[in-house]
């Protein structure tokens, strides 16, 4: 299995058992941490095949979708076709080397990966936030079982901690409004599993 999440690495990911990961929930976070904001735009950074940016568009957010992969978008493309996909745009993009011309309201990313690691990502990502703008991070600590489920073979920097991700977000600019780490059960396959994810959520001053 190849050890760095470039484009080969993701399409092999998304293409090896198509349509199985649709029937994933939503993670319990992103309602939890968005249900106080406005609506507006949002970027999904690093959507797979698209199960948060489908349930924003259902919120009635404006939805902005990108992924490196394009077997993950063709199948979240499939899925929007079905539901409401109408407020979607999906960009096949590499998060490590995109400069969006432009920033959103929102900025969410749900366990994704690049080849640049996880803290170099997450700043990446900060810079596309709107001034008064949230960055939602839910990432799974290092050791979850989550790492098992999805196959990945996580390189150096391929997981952040909690401490780590709140490190980025010291200065004025930023206001961090929730950090923590959280266990769930989830069921895969009719097998429970367990989760253990780190949730940042931080505002954008100026």
């Amino acid at each position: 299995m190849r050890n760095e999440f470039d484009k080969d690495y993701w399409e092999d990911q998304w293409g090896t058992t198509p349509g199985r990961r649709r029937r994933l929930p939503v993670n319990p976070y992103l309602a939890a941490e968005t249900a106080h904001l406005p609506v507006g735009t949002v970027l999904d950074a690093g959507c797979g095949t698209g199960t948060e940016a489908l349930w924003l568009a259902e919120q009635g957010w404006d939805v902005t979708a990108a992924d490196i992969s394009a077997n993950a978008l063709a199948e979240a493309r499939a899925r929007a076709a079905a539901g409401s996909g109408e407020h979607i745009d999906w960009v096949e993009t590499d998060l490590s080397r995109w400069e969006p011309a432009r920033a959103w309201d929102l900025v969410v990313t749900s366990y994704a990966h690049a080849q640049i690691g996880q803290l170099p990502l997450y700043r990446r990502i900060a810079s596309w936030v709107a001034p008064g703008g949230t960055l939602l991070i839910v990432g799974h600590l290092h050791g979850s079982h989550h790492d098992v489920h999805r196959g990945h073979d996580h390189p150096e920097g391929a997981t952040a901690t909690l401490e780590g991700i709140t490190s980025l977000f010291g200065s004025p600019e930023w206001r961090i409004d929730s950090a923590y780490e959280h266990t769930r059960t989830v069921d895969r396959g009719g097998s429970p599993v367990q989760l253990r994810d780190v949730i940042v959520r931080t505002h954008r001053l100026t």
